[in-house]
């Protein structure tokens, strides 16, 4: 009932706005390639309608229309080009930054400038820092993971004789926001309550605020902005938590160096030894770590959610990957180098997100100036242009009965010779892209399938997992393009 009450209500507000989508039309109406849906101004609508509810459905249409070409589907105020098949894929992803553009396609989709703010897109240190300082720690900084992982269960699922029940994505929300940011920012603070509060609603509101910004004409949305986004308040909220801690952590560098004594070594530490200008302001750096919990907390948690419902509705899975994880962790105890050799953990959540994803398309780009695929495809200056993810996952070329959840797909992928490393979670191709493809790929995805291996491999080896409704998994709620 809430789910359907949250669509209806933004699809009444797509209809409030339709007139000015045709007050102020897309640069172009693309006419050279083929629509999902008819394209006169009128019957459009019911295209943008459309989408709002059946999006999956329209872009499996265009694909099974259109493979290995592209075509168009309506939003709210444009097209958006969806391109197929791994040429035209690999041509998207390979394309210059100053033609076809990731950061200029997130800060729209997004709507940057005012759920996170115009820093966070004019300097955006904080992703090289997530590429290798994250990435660099995993091994040394997975006795923490671990620890963390395990107390946040505890807390959340205590151990009993009986059987309870848990709000899957609320309870996986504080189990990732608390492991997260054990790496972020450390104990105490990771386990303070009104803290982990804080960072959910942050993620929450960005979701929310960029989903009715884009709703809204441009010229509506700074007064919107502040109707439906609060990054602000949420910094003020945050100065209450993390001021303190930065506080003692710069008179620390002032007193002894920047290498100090028992120096956390976390993200806030890496983000204090990189920011330069007012990028060192307190403030700032608050905004950098709610930032970096709103890429961290919303797509773990969503993936973990539909992971652990599937193993919930197969419950005969849970013991070939409990048997897999006591038999290495017996060898190698918990570390960074056990979940590595964890393929039946890696191959069921690698699946999960190939079957059931985060939304219907990825790579998205905007163009910065007019691009022309080797197809003839041509995108001009100003338009969007994304792959076609959820039908490439679903195609039976890529992959063999892709309609049924095989969680040791990538796990048998794996054992064929010269397979070791091509299917494990973290890798993309131009077949599998729930984490894009290319120079920007996901950069947290390291961390990210560290974490969630980790915590996968501690729920099949302290628990058992059963839905509700026994063997009913529900329905995601899609929103346009979104699950």
């Amino acid at each position: 009932m809430e789910g359907n009450v949250v669509t209806y209500g933004l699809v009444a507000l797509a209809t409030l706005v339709y007139v000015l989508r045709w007050l102020k039309p897309s640069r172009s109406s693309l006419p050279d390639i083929p629509a999902v849906t008819p394209t006169a101004p009128i019957l459009s609508f019911y295209g943008v309608f459309k989408y709002f509810t059946h999006s999956r459905e329209m872009i499996q249409e265009g694909y099974d229309k259109y493979k290995g070409r592209a075509f168009k589907i309506p939003e709210v105020f444009r097209w958006m080009v969806i391109v197929t098949g791994p040429k035209l894929i690999e041509e998207l992803r390979k394309a210059p930054d100053d033609t076809l553009s990731f950061e200029e396609a997130t800060r729209e989709s997004l709507q940057v400038d005012y759920t996170l703010g115009p820093a966070i897109h004019h300097n955006g240190y904080h992703i090289g820092i997530v590429r290798s300082n994250l990435t660099r720690n995993l091994a040394a900084l997975f006795p923490d993971v671990r620890d963390e992982i395990v107390a946040a269960f505890t807390e959340a699922i205590p151990l009993s004789d009986d059987w309870i029940s848990v709000p899957a994505l609320e309870t996986v929300m504080q189990i990732v926001c608390r492991t997260s940011n054990r790496i972020f920012v450390g104990l105490p603070k990771c386990r303070d309550l009104d803290y982990r509060k804080l960072n959910i609603q942050f993620t929450v509101d960005v979701v929310k605020g960029a989903m009715i910004l884009n709703l809204l004409p441009t010229f509506v949305r700074p007064l919107a902005a502040r109707i439906f986004t609060n990054v602000p308040s949420s910094i003020d909220r945050g100065m209450k938590h993390l001021e303190p801690i930065i506080r003692q952590r710069y008179q620390a560098m002032e007193e002894y160096g920047s290498d100090y004594p028992d120096k956390p070594n976390d993200m806030l530490s890496w983000f204090m030894d990189e920011a330069k200008g007012e990028e060192r302001e307190v403030r700032a750096l608050v905004l950098r770590i709610l930032t970096v919990n709103f890429a961290a907390i919303h797509t773990s948690s969503m993936s973990f959610t539909h992971a652990l419902y599937r193993l919930a509705a197969n419950p005969e899975y849970i013991l070939p990957m409990r048997e897999e994880v006591e038999s290495i962790v017996k060898a190698e105890g918990w570390t960074k180098a056990a979940m590595g050799k964890m393929r039946k953990v890696d191959s069921f959540l690698k699946e999960s997100q190939r079957y059931h994803g985060l939304g219907a398309i990825s790579i998205t780009r905007r163009a910065l100036r007019d691009f022309t695929f080797s197809d003839g495809t041509f995108i001009p200056k100003g338009e969007f242009v994304s792959a076609a993810a959820m039908p490439t996952h679903y195609d039976e070329e890529y992959y063999e009965n892709p309609e049924v959840f095989n969680p040791w797909r990538f796990a048998e992928m794996r054992s064929e010779d010269g397979e070791g490393t091509k299917h494990q979670m973290v890798s993309t191709s131009s077949e599998y892209i729930p984490f894009g493809h290319g120079k920007h790929a996901c950069p947290g995805r390291f961390f990210a399938a560290n974490e969630l291996k980790a915590m996968l491999a501690h729920v099949v080896t302290t628990y058992d997992v059963k839905l509700e409704n026994e063997g009913v998994v529900p329905e995601p709620l899609w929103v346009a393009s979104v699950r």
